[in-house]
């Protein structure tokens, strides 16, 4: 089961994760939101909510429990203000409109097909008219899947036990697609910064930033 994975995988994800991957996009984000009521959702053990520490108010879900506690040791760590809920991201525990601003960042795609038009709806569904969002994924045509299906595990080793974590892997058009079908204008897509190539086709995620009508 996803849930028992990662709940396994926490104390070792908080080590290898501690520090955001997305940090350039993220800083570049609470720059242009300057303040609000931000929901991150799939939050894991926290490094995402540290760009907006100054001037938000900030929430957070997960389905791992695990992750929640480090996530809690990670906001006292950073002196970071953080309403943490153990929930499920298409079951989300907030009355609509409730958000100005949200990310999702490697959240989406642990949810197998036919879930995410209807986990997008639910993201909608809690923010305010006018809200923006940013959402990650990876991307199969990243090098590494060419020969994949769309739903692959990918393995976590743990002091000689390998878990296997479930991913689907999305296009750009694909996620665009979804993402209009819940009822959001796609602002843009594009790849993570650290990609140095003319073309987006090829990264390893795919970012996308949306806005609620």
């Amino acid at each position: 089961m996803t849930r028992e994975v990662f709940n396994q995988i926490a104390p070792g994800w908080y080590n290898f994760r501690h520090w955001s991957i997305f940090r350039t996009e993220l800083e570049a984000l609470a720059e242009r939101w300057q303040k609000g009521k931000l929901l991150n959702v799939g939050c894991a053990h926290g490094p995402d909510f540290l760009p907006f520490k100054d001037g938000f108010e900030l929430y957070g879900v997960d389905f791992s429990a695990e992750m929640l506690k480090f996530a809690e040791k990670y906001a006292q760590k950073f002196g970071l203000a953080v309403e943490l809920t153990l929930a499920d991201v298409r079951r989300l525990p907030y009355p609509d409109e409730s958000f100005d601003w949200a990310i999702a960042v490697a959240t989406y795609h642990h949810l197998m097909g036919g879930e995410h038009q209807a986990a997008l709806a639910e993201l909608k569904r809690v923010l305010k008219p006018g809200a923006e969002a940013f959402i990650t994924v990876w991307n199969r045509c990243q090098p590494r899947f060419w020969f994949k299906p769309k739903e692959v595990t990918v393995p976590w080793r743990k002091k000689g036990q390998t878990l296997h974590r479930r991913y689907y892997l999305f296009s750009y058009s694909e996620l665009e697609k979804l993402a209009e079908g819940a009822g959001f204008e796609v602002i843009k897509s594009f790849p993570e910064s650290a990609y140095r190539f003319p073309l987006k086709l090829f990264s390893r995620n795919i970012c996308l930033l949306v806005k609620a009508p």
